[in-house]
């Protein structure tokens, strides 16, 4: 009976539920109607979530719920901005660009402050027993010399308008008062005397700070434009304690020296002694001791400093490298020695100095007063030089690196082939002397021997010519028996000619210390003066940029080929004044090309050095 019954039909079931899930699945794809109204709402925020993507970056630290608060937020307000005027949604916009250069300017800072800390010194500018046996020094020497009591009797408050009226700036802890008068600052009747003789009548703003702070035994670090007297900070205070160790207990045969000068060039070492010895001979004119000093440099015999030491040496005054031979084959001893004064500090370290500064250090058998000079000296130099001393006074006038406001600058464009000739209508400015500047020897031969056969009474020095030329050729000048000097940077660091009025860079320097050094050897002691630069083509662009900087910073007249370049440091200008490591105002540290010099000769120097050792290995 079974087998009768017909089959039953599946498929039919079959076939009715999958049109009931077609049925579904209608019902879910079934789009109700939207307004036009909200269509465009979507459709405006949409457009919104581009402009959107400039706020997600800056909200990467926030959490998700934050973020998905502040993204409703903003579809929210870009949902609305159909109805808000172009110019409020360009203000807005304006608002995201500002933001993003915000961040840029940020960025930009981070990357110099890691590029500082990679070129940061190490090692502290201290001796080496000094750093074996962890000795430092924790109060500045104790000297006998106070101010007068009614200026100390002054408050902070008047000490400081002082300061501000001469423009000086001060760092340190207990800074000594400023003092206006050398009479006030208890300088003997001969001194008095010597300086009145030389037209000195009342010190200059360096000198208003300075002397005060060192005669107080205070470590110090001075920063003045050029010509503006520095060298009178170190030397009067040095010729005073030479002179009251003298009367307390007489030097004996072989002592000394007491202070110890050391100067980059020969020429401004002599200079130096030449200003000690003045100050000397007049207190001894007055009837007071004998104050001896040496001159220790290159070039010259080392008798005549080894009689002085013979004799008993209250000062001496020296170049690295004849000061580091002496002590190395012990002519010379620093037991005694209490005062040290590096003069254009900064120049000896870049001239790589530095370690044999350091094995100077390591001669000195107790603390020392330490005192460094320069007019550029880059905030870099200036924090390195800090592990040295104790407890320091920085006194500034004027920016590090500022050319003196004194000196008229004139930068022309004159062709290479056209230079030499150039010059003879270029002397026509101003009466003699004159002072010319060149960077390479043979540009100085040339020039000077093209002066002669045109009939003008020249002189030329370099780092060619034996020191006796140099002496001859420099006093000459300084006598005004010549009316024109041919020099390479030899005489642009400190040197000190009477009267010049002007000078002329026959080439730019490639640093743009260099050039603030040169134009500083004329507009001296408050006087007037002219320093006309020719530049061309093959001068490098980043030393134009840092001219260009520094003619506006002096208020000078900017030659239009000049003003239609463009720095970085012009993008950056919130970042403040050009680069951290060299002081050039016309780039940054990311593009310092002192650095990448520097970084590539140590790069060189390492290789080699490899190269040396493996080959001695070898053989």
């Amino acid at each position: 009976m079974s087998a009768d019954l017909p089959p039953v039909k599946r498929y039919r079931r079959e076939e009715k539920d999958s049109d009931a899930s077609d049925h579904e699945e209608n019902d879910d794809k079934y789009v109700p109607y939207v307004p036009v109204k909200e269509r465009k709402k979507q459709q405006l925020l949409k457009m919104g979530r581009i402009v959107q993507l400039t706020a997600e970056a800056s909200n990467v630290g926030k959490s998700s719920s934050e973020n998905e608060h502040d993204d409703e937020n903003a579809e929210e307000a870009w949902g609305r901005k159909f109805n808000i005027s172009l110019l409020d949604q360009h203000t807005e916009l304006k608002k995201i660009a500002e933001a993003k250069k915000i961040s840029a300017v940020e960025k930009q800072l981070k990357e110099e402050e890691k590029i500082l800390e990679s070129v940061a010194e190490k090692k502290a500018l201290m001796g080496v027993a000094e750093l074996a046996k962890g000795i430092q020094y924790e109060d500045p020497i104790k000297t006998s010399w106070k101010p007068p009591r009614y200026i100390l009797s002054r408050t902070d408050a008047s000490h400081e308008r002082v300061r501000e009226k001469m423009r000086i700036l001060v760092d340190g802890e207990n800074v000594p008062p400023p003092i206006c008068s050398f009479r006030e600052m208890k300088f003997p009747k001969a001194i008095l005397a010597a300086l009145e003789k030389r037209n000195i009548r009342k010190p200059s703003p360096i000198q208003v700070q300075g002397i005060p702070a060192v005669l107080s035994g205070r470590d110090l670090i001075g920063i003045a434009f050029t010509g503006s007297g520095k060298t009178l900070v170190f030397v009067l205070p040095i010729v005073m304690f030479s002179l009251e160790q003298e009367l307390r207990l007489p030097f004996i045969s072989k002592e000394g020296p007491y202070g110890l000068i050391i100067c980059p060039s020969r020429e401004l070492a002599k200079q130096t002694h030449d200003i000690i010895q003045y100050y000397c001979q007049h207190l001894q004119m007055s009837g007071m001791p004998e104050i001896r000093s040496a001159l220790a440099i290159g070039g010259v015999p080392v008798n005549d400093a080894l009689a002085t030491i013979q004799q008993g040496c209250h000062i001496m005054v020296a170049t690295p490298g004849r000061l580091m031979d002496m002590l190395d084959k012990k002519l010379l001893k620093l037991d005694v020695c209490r005062y040290l004064c590096m003069d254009e500090a900064d120049r000896m370290i870049d001239a790589g100095f530095e370690e044999d500064i350091r094995t100077i250090f390591s001669y000195f058998k107790g603390q020392r007063q330490t005192l460094l000079f320069s007019a550029t000296m880059p905030k870099k130099i200036q924090n390195f030089a800090k592990s040295a001393l104790v407890k320091p006074v920085t006194i500034n006038v004027g920016r590090a690196g500022a050319a003196s406001m004194n000196v008229t600058q004139d930068v022309e464009y004159v062709k290479q082939e056209a230079k030499v000739v150039y010059l003879l209508d270029c002397l026509q400015k101003t009466p003699p002397p004159v002072l010319i500047f060149a960077e390479k020897k043979q540009d100085v031969d040339a020039i000077h021997e093209y002066l002669l056969l045109k009939g003008v009474e020249a002189v030329a020095i370099h780092g060619g010519k034996d020191q006796e030329e140099r002496y001859r050729s420099v006093e000459g000048f300084r006598n005004q028996e010549k009316d024109v000097l041919v020099a390479t940077d030899v005489a642009s660091k400190g040197l000190d000619f009477p009267d010049v009025q002007h000078v002329i860079n026959y080439d730019m320097p490639d640093d743009i210390e260099n050039y603030v050094h040169r134009i500083g050897r004329t507009g001296r002691s408050g006087s007037k003066g002219l320093a006309t630069t020719f530049i061309n083509k093959a001068t490098e662009q980043f030393v134009l940029l840092d001219l260009k900087h520094l003619l506006i910073e002096a208020k000078q007249k900017v030659p239009p080929f000049l003003g239609e370049l463009c720095s970085e440091t012009e993008k950056y200008a919130d970042l403040g004044d050009g680069c951290s490591y060299c002081g050039g105002l016309g780039h940054r540290i990311t593009e310092c090309p002192k650095l990448e010099a520097i970084q590539s000769k140590q790069a060189s120097n390492i290789g080699r050095r490899d190269y040396l050792s493996n080959t001695a290995a070898d053989y």
